[in-house]
C-alpha cells in the first residue's frame, strides 16, 4: 500500500488506511487464536482511555492481544510501538475491562505483530 500526496503537499497515508489496515491485522490475529483454540471474546473494547484491540480466552485464562499492523519497517518492528507507557495503559485498560465484564481468569498480555499478512504472537509479552 502506498503513500499519496495530500492537498497541502505532503505525502502520507490515504484516509482511512491505517483503520483499515488494522482491521485486517486484528482479523488475521483473531483467526491465529481461533485456530489454536481461543475463544474471541471482544474486539475494539473502547474507555474514554484507551482501547483493547482483541480480547480472547481459554478455559481459566484471559488474554489480551495488542496487535500491531505495519506494511514495512520504515519505522522498526511492530514489536517495538509497544513501549513502557503503552504497556502501562493496556494493564489500566484491562482492569477496567475485568471491572465492567466480570470477566475471569489469568490475564496474560500479548503483542500480535502482522507484517505482509503474517502474523507472529508474542505471548505474555509482559
Amino acid at each position: 500500500m502506498s503513500d499519496t500526496s495530500t492537498s497541502n503537499g505532503r505525502t502520507g497515508p490515504r484516509p482511512g488506511h491505517n483503520q483499515r489496515l488494522g482491521a485486517i491485522g486484528e482479523e488475521l490475529a483473531a483467526s491465529w487464536y481461533r485456530r489454536r483454540g481461543y475463544r474471541i471474546v471482544d474486539r475494539n473494547w473502547r474507555t474514554r482511555n484507551g482501547e483493547l484491540d482483541l480480547i480472547v480466552a481459554r478455559p481459566r485464562e484471559l488474554v489480551i492481544c495488542e496487535v500491531k499492523t505495519r506494511t514495512s519497517r520504515r519505522y522498526g518492528h511492530p514489536l517495538e510501538a509497544v513501549n513502557a507507557t503503552k504497556q502501562a495503559r493496556i494493564r489500566r485498560l484491562a482492569l477496567a475491562y475485568v471491572a465492567a465484564t466480570g470477566a475471569r481468569g489469568r490475564l496474560r498480555f500479548d503483542i500480535a505483530c502482522v507484517e505482509q499478512g503474517e502474523v507472529e504472537v508474542w505471548q505474555a509479552a509482559f
